[in-house]
């Protein structure tokens, strides 16, 4: 079961994220979300617990809870959307302008 866990400190690391949620059950991983220029965490992350009981467990007694100060927002992680590769959209040019203007 993959969890999302926002409001954390952004002192926190993927070890502290992992021991917090071993209290439920076995966790596969913890990882906290960085950003990619600054490294600094964004305040949020994942955990996968292999137990989905475990996870819902630890749902329940994380989100809203205290946790190195801050409250702590915990839930089921929503599958990624697919994204189209190659970024895009329309970007720059002159957009829909009128080509009989003189």
């Amino acid at each position: 079961m993959n969890i999302f866990v926002a409001g954390l400190s952004y002192q926190i690391t993927d070890a502290d994220l992992k021991e917090l949620f071993e209290e439920y059950g076995e966790v596969s991983s913890a990882k906290i979300i960085t950003d990619r220029e600054t490294r600094r965490s964004k305040g949020y992350g994942f955990v996968e617990m292999s137990n989905e009981g475990d996870g819902q467990r630890a749902i329940e007694e994380l989100n809203d809870a205290e946790y190195d100060g801050r409250t702590l927002s915990v839930s089921v992680a929503r599958p990624r959307t697919e994204r189209p590769a190659g970024g895009g959209g329309n970007r720059g040019g002159y957009g829909n302008r009128d080509r009989n203007r003189y």
